[in-house]
């Protein structure tokens, strides 16, 4: 098996799961019957329950563990069986639950309601998750998580939270533990049998025809692209596009008949100080106009996270399109990004795929896993890619932060969003918008139309039948007569 990424003798489970079984060892090893496991037989659930395992047996040794060997696993677990989960999943389930004597609880009912009648019967306080930040159901999470409003309430515990993919196939390949054997058929992320096909990246053929055949799972290189398997369903019309890569309006159609709103924000303290002139701010309302928006505001704000969040917040609810630049260098910074994400009430959390071009950018000088730099506002951030561009462009819902920091720098990156958005309707693009200053002398009017009740009539038939798309300004010389 040749894995050119994992290195087993340096392998190391992360520390901060580490801390977090040390810190919950007491509560979970002594009140063990106060403690539920959700298994769902996918890979991150098998890191977790051979973590737990491992943390039981350094807990009770010998004493529990005769010749070092754990064969019974008293935490209560829960497996939520469906008639849409893969038979490999199943068997994988009961087979796992077999061979480490594990205490399995099947609940065949809807998650809610099944985990609803399991707390009713059982005084179970806490359960344990594999869930990893990337899934959609760990936004908002920390390691230690009260249940969501109107759930039966219990903590939630995530102690790979954040786990990389890369970490959870070296903590398997590295401890040699078994996992779903879907996984060497190219599966990277499993749901249901209704939405989940082996990861097209893992075609080793044409991975159109049936009985293509795909490389395992952990040779995935791009983490991010993990979920790449989970199929959407689409519309008939639709057929053949690709929902992962065009993440635009639904509907560019329905944009062309209104005006488009956008604002900028520049983030700089020098700015303010008036150390520095702001050129990026007009180079980027024309381009805006250009491609047929309306830039209604432009803001400076100081080099500060609660400065930066009070005007996202601001402005991503008045305008489609929020551009955000300056105070970044050529790298993002701590301080936009998490400005950003305190606007949108989430945290910021380590992205993999980031952190991968910021080692190939700046090599020796990132260190470490998880990198300060590669963190990103969890669960709205899209990486938007460019050959041209050594590190992607960041998408937070209605908002880009553009790295560039001169004139120049946002050209190159202009040109990159449009190419991306020729293939995939990022932006409505649509006929320039044209700000155009009509003005008039009131004597000249009057010499020509000396009924003055006609203006409005005049003015109206004027901008109808002369201009599109015009603001039209009056500047009004008032006559002594009047």
């Amino acid at each position: 098996m040749n894995v050119p990424w994992l290195h087993p003798a340096s392998y190391v489970i992360p520390v901060d799961v580490c801390l977090l079984l040390l810190s919950a060892e007491n509560f979970l090893f002594d009140r063990i019957e106060e403690v539920a496991f959700s298994f769902n037989g996918g890979k991150d659930s098998t890191v977790l329950l051979h973590l737990l395992r491992a943390g039981y047996f350094l807990h009770n040794g010998e004493q529990s563990c005769p010749n070092g060997n754990l064969t019974n696993f008293p935490i209560r677990t829960i497996y939520f069986e469906s008639s849409s989960a893969f038979p490999e999943i199943n068997s994988f389930t009961y087979d796992t639950a077999s061979r480490y004597g594990l205490q399995l609880d099947i609940i065949t009912s809807d998650f809610k309601s099944g985990l609803e009648n399991l707390l009713k019967a059982n005084p179970i306080r806490a359960i344990f998750l594999g869930v990893r930040i990337g899934d959609p159901t760990a936004v908002g999470q920390e390691q230690f998580s009260p249940s969501s409003p109107g759930w039966p309430p219990f903590m939630r515990v995530n102690p790979i939270l954040d786990w990389s993919y890369r970490d959870v196939w070296a903590f398997i390949l590295t401890c040699k533990v078994p996992y779903c054997s879907l996984y060497d058929e190219g599966y990277t992320s499993i749901g249901s049998i209704h939405d989940t096909v082996p990861n097209a990246l893992l075609s080793m053929g044409d991975s159109s025809s049936c009985d293509g055949k795909f490389k395992p799972a952990y040779l995935l290189s791009d983490g991010r692209l993990e979920r790449a398997g989970r199929v959407k369903k689409l519309l008939p019309t639709c057929t053949g596009c690709n929902p992962a890569v065009c993440n635009g309006p639904e509907s560019v159609d329905s944009d062309k008949n209104r005006m488009l709103i956008a604002s900028a924000i520049a983030v700089g303290d020098e700015i303010l100080s008036g150390t520095v002139e702001d050129q990026m701010g007009p180079s980027l309302c024309r381009k805006l106009h250009a491609i047929g928006w309306s830039v209604s505001q432009t803001a400076v704000v100081r080099n500060d996270i609660d400065s930066v969040a009070e005007e996202v917040e601001r402005q991503k609810s008045t305008s489609e399109m929020v551009f955000i630049y300056g105070g970044v260098g050529p790298l993002h910074s701590d301080v936009t990004l998490a400005g950003v994400a305190k606007a949108f009430g989430v945290r910021l959390a380590p992205d993999e795929e980031f952190e991968e071009y910021l080692r190939h950018l700046i090599g020796n000088h990132c260190t470490g896993d998880r990198n300060e730099m590669a963190l990103l506002p969890e669960g709205i951030t899209e990486l938007l890619h460019h050959e041209k561009l050594p590190v992607p462009m960041i998408k937070c819902q209605n908002v880009i932060i553009l790295a560039a920091t001169t004139v120049t720098e946002l050209d190159k990156e202009w040109e990159c969003l449009s190419e991306l958005t020729r293939s995939c309707n990022l932006l409505s693009i649509m006929k320039p918008y044209v700000s155009k200053v009509l003005s008039t002398n009131l004597s000249d009017v009057c010499i020509k139309l000396p009924n003055l009740t006609c203006l409005p009539v005049f003015l109206s038939h004027l901008i109808r039948h002369t201009f599109s798309r015009i603001e039209v300004i009056l500047l009004f010389r008032c006559h002594p007569s009047f």
